[in-house]
């Protein structure tokens, strides 16, 4: 008897008794123990409710599936609905359904008999005698020969039908990465195109203080023509414009690689792609209520994909398992034979065969034994690999539902800091005109006006960037009591 522990729990590797003769007992003990089928436990912690969620979010339904309705962008949404028609990753991982299919299809393959059809003729001349040349004789013969024949391996110990049951597993699980593409890729156009409204909120920005830096550079020139300002003021703010002026590029780089990414997502040609855009002030946060942990096991299409990869595995551990047992196969042919083609059908033409077979390997250099260790490896990465996405799902709800309640209050308080900014500027420049203030105090209200607005920019980006990850982090955009994708592109 031996033994290993896996989650603390021991698994245990009994030999299996002899039975069938002694052949079939050599066999058994040159193989090696044949291990039992106990499965490792999950040893999952759900939490009851999420720490970050508000009072009385535990009851809220489940995300829309076109949950980027509610942001209420028209351009949004027809980018969504392009890319949920033509993005090629979606198109890739509808080509691997196409594949999981047809590999069930090749394991059921297995449980059905094997049937096949054959038809020869043959003409043969034979020589009798010790030498044709000598006198001997010579004959010549035909035969015909139409037959069929089967093989059928009979799955006694469930190999077989574990192996279907495997490939029917890793056939969901690519249906479940479909739909982990498709909401990877939803959110993927959501956020790039709130980084294309961000850039454009930035320049617009960017140009508007510049503007205003432009202005109060006309005005210290004129001062400086006067005699009531110094070249050092002149100096001062020309290099703030030349910022200004500076910081536009940077901002148009980013604007024209996240249109071209986001052509990219709807397969479209960067050169023949362009998006309106707008602000991120356009654009409605809708309130996201995360409901109950447990529900996100069946919420999350990247669980059940999981989920399903270690059902697959634990079939595989059975199949290799009723590998060490003996393979037992029924095989048999029927048909006609004759010597003359006009008889072929007749009933002293007809033959047939029928045979069993049952074969045991005696030794394998330890292959059926390496086999199963590493379908136990597998059924372990798996294992651990469906917990870990469990945890990291409500991992991402909780990190997604704090960014957002944080990043909303942000948004007000630097709002508060724009507007208290703006009016000082407004201040400064009126007293500038007046002469009842320094430059450096308007220099000063200046770049912390430009700063405060640039900020605010980002903030709103933030909030939006966390609303589209709570979205992805509930499961958005699917429903599991829904139809899985299926295999037509």
């Amino acid at each position: 008897m031996h033994s290993f522990r896996i989650l603390g729990k021991p698994v245990r590797f009994r030999r299996v008794a002899a039975f069938g003769g002694l052949g079939l007992g050599l066999s058994l003990g040159l193989t090696g123990c044949i291990p039992g089928v106990e499965k490792p436990e999950l040893s999952l912690e759900v939490p009851a409710s999420y720490r970050a969620a508000a009072k009385g979010d535990a009851d809220a339904a489940v995300p829309a599936l076109a949950w980027w309705r509610g942001f209420r962008s028209p351009e949004l949404t027809g980018l969504m609905e392009s890319a949920q028609q033509y993005n090629l990753d979606i198109a890739v991982a509808i080509a691997q359904i196409v594949q999981a299919d047809a590999q069930t299809g090749v394991s059921g393959a297995a449980l059905l008999p094997s049937i096949s059809g054959s038809a020869n003729a043959e003409r043969q001349k034979v020589a009798t005698g010790s030498s044709s040349s000598l006198g001997g004789s010579s004959g010549t013969f035909s035969q015909y020969n139409l037959g069929l024949s089967a093989s059928y391996i009979v799955d006694f110990w469930g190999k077989n039908r574990a192996t279907l049951s495997a490939s029917e597993e890793s056939a969901t699980a690519s249906r479940y990465n479909r739909e982990v593409v498709a909401l990877t890729t939803m959110a993927t156009v959501a956020n790039t195109y709130f980084q294309v409204l961000a850039a454009q909120d930035q320049i617009k920005a960017t140009r508007r203080n510049l503007a205003a830096a432009e202005r109060i550079l006309a005005l210290i020139k004129s001062q400086f023509a006067g005699g009531t300002a110094s070249q050092l003021d002149l100096s001062q703010q020309e290099a703030l414009v030349a910022t200004q002026r500076a910081a536009i590029p940077p901002l148009e780089v980013t604007l024209g690689q996240n249109t071209a990414a986001l052509a990219l997502l709807v397969a479209r040609a960067p050169a023949d792609f362009s998006v309106r855009g707008g602000s991120t002030t356009q654009i409605s946060v809708p309130r996201i209520t995360p409901g109950m942990p447990s529900e996100l096991l069946y919420q999350r299409p990247d669980v059940r994909q999981a989920e399903a990869q270690l059902a697959a595995s634990n079939f595989s551990v059975d199949a290799a398992r009723a590998a060490f047992f003996p393979q037992i196969q029924l095989t048999g042919t029927t048909g006609f034979q004759s010597a003359a083609l006009a008889s072929l059908f007749a009933p002293g033409a007809w033959y047939y065969t029928l045979a069993a077979g049952l074969t045991q390997p005696l030794f394998d250099g330890f292959l059926l034994e390496s086999q199963f260790k590493l379908a136990k490896g597998q059924q372990l990465q798996n294992l651990q690999a469906y917990r870990k996405a469990v945890l990291s799902a409500f991992a991402d709800v909780e990190k997604a539902l704090i960014a957002l309640q944080k990043y909303t209050l942000q948004e007000r308080l630097q709002s508060d800091v724009v507007a208290a900014s703006r009016k000082a500027f407004e201040v400064s420049e009126t007293q500038l005109r007046g002469g009842t203030v320094n430059l450096i105090t308007v220099l000063q209200t200046q770049q912390t006006l430009f700063t405060a607005e640039l900020n605010l920019v980002s903030v709103r980006l933030n909030k939006l960037l966390a609303a589209s990850s709570l979205f992805q982090a509930l499961g958005g955009g699917w429903t599991p009591a829904g139809t899985l994708a299926t295999a037509v592109p």
